[in-house]
């Protein structure tokens, strides 16, 4: 399916029946797999051969909704994951270990920021956090020899901050490291980041691949393009033998194409479980064959909304990249020519206050901690998902205490602009 165009992929990619097969996906709904000798069985706990024995590890409605999403962003290996802040972990876990650093942009979700900065620190794995508008030179100045991994977000979540994705490639290839993109908010059919020079993209299946708040889920993808040998040294886990499978040395037995992948799902998987279910992957798969749709319209929506709220008198900034007045409006261009996505942050001139009067006059936008659904909903990012920042924090990573993070689903734009106007009114 790769030489078909994203829209082709999303509706019959990653599964093709033969004769007289579902025309859907199967769901396996299997834990375990049988073999008629253990010779058949014990050549795929050696990774002699392909198949499944323990749905822990992988599972073929599992496979083939990652091999679509593999496609759509232009990768050569994929996993799913139980969700995105288990894909984000174990893409850095997975080369990243106690006495290592990473870099990453300050503009991040704020489960992922504490993910990064509180868990991973008890792990012995430092993080510097840069701004995704720092220069270069900043953004140079804070590798260490140990560090092992750049993050970033394509479309940080809520900032709506666009990533410089060349130029932190450019620091990462640099210093002989990979860069891992959150690419969840743009989605592959807003953005590519691997042909911007990204080496691994993660996902937030939850959001817009799902698009209907069905099932929780993550993904990872491997553009297959870092060479892992050619920096053999910080990379021990892929480039020497791994006592705990057999003595494989992932990056010489899978090359660069499936050496990431494959270690991240023979041990990382094998030993904390944060599987997908087959359920999950059937509902994201749905959910798939729509997505270059969905997008358009969340778009659509999230455009005409950022601009009734920028001249509306009582909202002091908006932050929506498709908007010719914001910041990264430029990179948006570049990065993210068809739009971005349907999340629109802004701040009313009362503060907090009035984002709380605001919010609880809405009558169609949920109040819920959620994002990039069918339907609109809205949340006050300092009071919830970033709640556990400190206000310094919640600075760098552009949140003020006041911001509304509005995610714009698929109803008629006239309706949700009416619903702000009147919630507006009393705020």
């Amino acid at each position: 399916m790769s030489n078909y165009r994203p829209e082709t992929i999303c509706v019959q990619g990653g599964y093709t029946p033969g004769n007289g097969e579902p025309r859907q996906i199967p769901i396996i709904q299997s834990t375990t797999f049988k073999y008629a000798t253990s010779e058949d069985m014990g050549r795929l706990f050696d990774l002699e051969a392909s198949g499944y024995f323990y749905s822990r590890l992988q599972n073929p409605t599992c496979d083939a909704v990652a091999a679509k999403i593999c496609a759509l962003e232009g990768g050569t290996a994929a996993m799913l994951t139980s969700s995105g802040q288990a894909a984000n972990f174990f893409a850095l876990f997975n080369i990243a270990s106690c006495g290592d650093h990473i870099v990453a942009s300050s503009s991040i979700y704020g489960g992922t920021f504490n993910l990064i900065s509180v868990t991973m620190a008890k792990m012995g794995i430092e993080t510097t956090f840069v701004s995704p508008d720092c220069t270069e030179e900043e953004l140079n100045a804070a590798f260490r020899p140990n560090t092992r991994a750049v993050f970033g977000e394509t479309i940080a979540n809520p900032a709506l901050t666009v990533l410089d994705i060349e130029k932190f490639a450019r620091a990462a290839h640099g210093h002989g490291v990979p860069l891992i993109v959150d690419n969840t908010f743009a989605t592959p059919v807003g953005c590519r980041p691997f042909q911007w020079g990204a080496d691994i993209v993660t996902h937030s299946t939850t959001k817009y691949m799902d698009g209907h708040g069905a099932a929780v889920g993550g993904a990872i993808v491997d553009s297959g393009r870092f060479d892992w040998m050619a920096h053999a040294d910080k990379f021990p886990g892929l480039c020497t033998p791994d006592e705990s499978y057999h003595g494989i040395t992932y990056a010489e037995k899978f090359g660069k194409e499936g050496a990431f992948i494959t270690k991240c799902t023979a041990q990382l998987m094998r030993d904390f479980g944060c599987t997908q279910s087959p359920q999950s992957a059937f509902y994201l798969n749905l959910g798939l064959e729509s997505l270059h749709v969905r997008m358009a319209r969340h778009c659509e929506n999230g455009q005409a909304v950022a601009e009734f709220l920028a001249q509306h008198p009582e909202v002091e900034t908006v932050h929506y990249c498709g908007l010719p007045e914001d910041p990264y409006h430029t990179l948006a261009q570049k990065y993210l020519p068809n739009g971005s996505c349907g999340v629109v942050s802004f701040e009313l001139k009362g503060g907090r206050p009035a984002a709380e009067r605001f919010m609880s006059r809405l009558k169609l936008a949920a109040i819920e901690t959620h994002v990039a659904d069918a339907r609109t909903c809205c949340l006050n990012p300092a009071t919830s998902t970033h709640r556990q920042m400190s206000e310094e924090q919640l600075a760098a990573a552009g949140i003020p205490a006041g911001l509304i993070r509005m995610s714009c689903g698929l109803e008629s734009k006239e309706d949700l602009i009416e619903d702000i106007r009147q919630a507006l009114e009393g705020a």
